[in-house]
């Protein structure tokens, strides 16, 4: 393992990666080299990523032939129609089943290469190369992939596991303030799951935190990626706990899709469902410290981040929470905290979904 380099196993026997949180891409051509034998890559990003760390990928990747598909940017562009492009365009190039397809970027490029990677000549090696906090500590690890629909988010996809995750922290140098931020909201959901002294070293770091410090950033996404692989090695399909990593997104995901994709960042409204999952939690009595709601909005109000619902169509969001992905038949499964470090999971009936909403 190289200087600086911080490596995670996720096992899943057969399909089993290492996560590895380096200083930036150097070893990143060796660690291909392990998963994937072609001399062709296939590297899927956008138009903000590109301009700024595509050269210095294929600096790394010297010697191999890359195919290059960018998209525009944004959660508003995660959807069919994108899809096809990027798989149009592989076919287009003559790919085959030898030929990886690497994903540079955040959340929306990974589940979009992700799901051209599952979909196309029926699974394709498939490799994560997170920029930005959220993907990082997230959405790069654990193979769902996928995009939206109209009637809700990730409605459509697969899972299918990366071979690779290469986590670059030195890419979070040209991530805007408020993309690192949304990110952070991540950070403190996976520190109400399971790791409640992470909820403590947030809020006595969180000024270092809130100004993207990649020491102090590097710190959280080891923690994250350790809690995830835990998680996703004991339930890689979310048939069972896996649910617990969806803590803030039933009233999240509502406020993206009501709002329309692109208004809030998706960390944002995660961060929003946080604090309303939390205070019904207490109205509950499900949750046993009354006082976790107000310590998540102080310190996610620290971060930089919003706390409430937005003033949007209260039944538009109603609606959305019912076509929500966790539901199942007349209930939705929903995370909420115990206390700090421990959630459960209820099987809320969909009629009662807007109890989650502040009155």
């Amino acid at each position: 393992m190289a200087a600086g380099e911080r490596r995670v196993g996720v096992k899943l026997g057969s399909r089993s990666y290492d996560v590895v949180i380096a200083p930036s891409f150097a070893g990143l051509r060796a660690a291909l080299a392990l998963v994937s034998s072609s001399t062709k890559v296939a590297v899927v990003t956008d138009d903000a990523v590109a301009p700024l760390w595509l050269d210095a990928l294929r600096a790394e990747l010297a010697g191999l032939t890359l195919i290059v598909i960018a998209f525009p940017h944004g959660e508003a562009n995660k959807h069919q129609a994108t899809w096809w492009g990027i798989v149009d365009r592989l076919l287009t190039e003559g790919v085959d089943r030898s030929t990886p397809v690497l994903a540079l970027g955040g959340g929306v490029a990974g589940d979009m290469a992700g799901f051209a990677a599952a979909s196309l000549l029926r699974g394709l090696t498939f490799v994560q190369v997170p920029t930005t906090l959220l993907a990082m500590v997230d959405s790069s690890v654990g193979g769902k992939t996928g995009f939206n629909h109209s009637r809700g988010k990730n409605l459509i996809g697969a899972f299918h596991q990366p071979s690779l995750v290469w986590a670059a922290m030195d890419t979070l140098a040209t991530l805007p303030l408020r993309e690192v931020r949304a990110g952070l909201a991540e950070v403190v959901k996976t520190a109400v799951i399971g790791d409640a002294d992470l909820l403590v070293q947030m809020e006595a770091d969180v000024a270092r935190l809130a100004a993207g410090d990649v020491d102090a950033l590097a710190g959280v996404v080891e923690r994250c990626v350790q809690l995830k692989a835990s998680v996703v090695g004991e339930d890689e399909r979310e048939e069972g706990r896996r649910a617990v990593l969806n803590l803030g997104h039933t009233v999240g995901h509502a406020v993206e899709a009501a709002g329309g994709y692109g208004v809030l960042l998706h960390g944002e409204a995660v961060g929003i469902g946080l604090v309303a999952e939390a205070e019904w939690a207490v109205r509950e009595g499900i949750c046993v410290e009354p006082e976790l709601p107000g310590r998540l909005r102080r310190l996610l109000a620290g971060l930089g981040l919003p706390t409430d619902v937005p003033a949007t169509d209260r039944d538009a969001l109603v609606a959305a929470m019912g076509v929500d992905k966790k539901r199942r038949g007349a209930k939705i499964t929903v995370p909420v905290p115990v206390r700090s470090g421990e959630v459960t999971l209820v099987a809320l009936p969909v009629e009662r979904a807007a109890e989650l909403l502040p009155s």
